[in-house]
């Protein structure tokens, strides 16, 4: 079953505290940031550790960077936790990713409902198990009326997954008679993905120096300014985040024009 919050309404915050970050206007800020979280089993590997402390030293990083997000206003932060492909891993390192999954919308869940933090996911619920998906399950049901950032994490995700998945609903719809396929358009399929009711993201950061996407949100990054540091994940701070919005303030974005 495809697990997804639908219509998800934009934040009713005033906006982005824009004197915490100097020199960026309003209306340079980006509105929904994507992070593609790489690099832990390198860090680990390059200090002679286990690829799970990588993991658990990525998690104290998604924590200082959902809270810096909050702070600077920002309207939704997505992040990558788990692919559809790594379910290839050994499973040590999945039952590791599974248990800190849980924990962390166990333990963070005070500091969410505290900050006004709506808690949301994309992806496929198969493969999760019941124990985890329940506490992940109560950490939504308890922000759902949060009017603050939207953070989302992508658990059992896949760009290509969640596609096949919106054309399989659209076609039952008009096999149905609820559609015609002439009405077909992008917002159709739009409103058809997991991320039905959200902003597309605005800036896409990927950690560690890989520049490809890796399958994720292959619909909504069309005109998603990227930023690719060579800093692994688990030394992804408050500064580096900074540089990444002050690089994409600087930015002009067509969308397809021509500047005047």
């Amino acid at each position: 079953m495809t697990q997804t919050d639908k219509q998800l309404s934009l934040p009713t915050a005033s906006g982005p505290d824009t004197a915490a970050l100097p020199g960026v206007p309003p209306e340079r800020m980006p509105r929904h940031i994507a992070i593609i979280m790489d690099g832990n089993g390198r860090w680990a590997r390059r200090r002679g550790l286990p690829r799970f402390e990588g993991h658990r030293r990525g998690a104290d990083s998604v924590r200082r960077i959902v809270e810096e997000c909050c702070r600077l206003g920002i309207d939704q932060l997505t992040l990558y936790c788990l692919s559809s492909e790594n379910w290839k891993r050994p499973k040590v390192e999945l039952d590791f990713l599974m248990e800190l999954l849980r924990w962390y919308a166990i333990q963070e869940r005070p500091e969410i409902l505290r900050q006004n933090i709506r808690f949301t996911t994309i992806g496929l619920r198969s493969g999760i198990p019941d124990r985890v998906w329940a506490e992940v399950e109560e950490t939504k049901r308890q922000s759902a009326a949060n009017t603050g950032m939207i953070l989302c994490l992508a658990i059992n995700y896949g760009g290509r997954l969640e596609i096949t998945e919106a054309v399989r609903r659209i076609v039952q719809e008009a096999v149905a008679g609820r559609i015609r396929p002439d009405e077909i358009d992008e917002r159709t399929i739009s409103e058809h993905l997991f991320t039905a009711g959200m902003p597309d993201p605005d800036l896409l950061i990927r950690t560690a120096g890989e520049y490809r996407v890796s399958n994720f949100l292959l619909w909504q990054i069309s005109y998603t300014e990227f930023w690719v540091t060579d800093v692994l994940w688990p030394d992804f701070r408050e500064q580096h985040l900074h540089e990444a919005i002050r690089d994409f303030a600087r930015r002009e974005r067509r969308f397809g024009g021509i500047l005047g």
